[in-house]
């Protein structure tokens, strides 16, 4: 009689086709547009077979929209590697703003970095990836706001979306531009030092 397929054995070769083919889909979204992602092109770039694109996808809204949520959880999970330093470790809003200069720009200027930003415009023309956006921003915002408060800056919770805002800009501009990591630093450190002034200036004196 023959035995059963273990199913957790079959997981982890499921998972990490399903991976690649996502890795796959960001790469060809940063290289040539959302118009590129076709399914042919994703299994050659991937290295899978057309049947485990449709299997593991079975229309590219679905796709795309888990391309999308795929790269912002990686992106929370090193803002909050972030957060969690300058809550333990004590650090300066100077050199938080470095870490997160670093991290949000990185060192490359390359595909990966483009792709999400392609995935952002499809949504404005897409409203069924809206709500990946919407989620997208939200999680930014609550990273933001953790960092923030982490570093004693006042009125985390409203400044950030604003600063979001700035480094998503200044990301861009980066990427079309090539313009240095310092330009999103600095701008960092002007709303950070700006929060702290006008705090003080509306704290009465002991």
């Amino acid at each position: 009689m023959r035995s059963m397929p273990n199913a957790a054995a079959n997981t982890v070769p499921s998972a990490a086709t399903r991976q690649r083919i996502i890795t796959a889909v960001l790469r060809i979204i940063g290289e040539d547009g959302v118009a590129a992602v076709t399914n042919r092109r994703i299994a050659r770039e991937a290295g899978v077979s057309l049947g485990s694109v449709t299997y593991h996808f079975e229309t590219q809204h679905e796709l795309l929209r888990e391309s999308l949520l795929h790269f912002v959880r990686e992106e929370a999970r090193h803002f909050t590697e972030l957060a969690d330093q300058c809550g333990t470790d004590g650090i300066g809003v100077e050199e938080a703003a470095s870490l997160a200069g670093q991290v949000a720009c990185g060192t490359a200027l390359d595909s990966a970095h483009l792709a999400p930003f392609e995935l952002y415009l499809h949504a404005g023309r897409d409203e069924r990836l809206r709500e990946a956006a919407a989620e997208a921003f939200r999680a930014y915002d609550r990273l933001a706001a953790r960092i923030l408060t982490a570093l004693g800056v006042p009125g985390a919770e409203g400044l950030a979306a604003t600063t979001v805002a700035v480094v998503m800009g200044l990301q861009l501009r980066r990427l079309a531009t090539g313009g240095p990591t310092e330009d999103l630093v600095d701008a960092l450190l002007l709303l950070a030092r700006g929060a702290a002034a006008q705090q003080a200036e509306q704290d009465p004196p002991a």
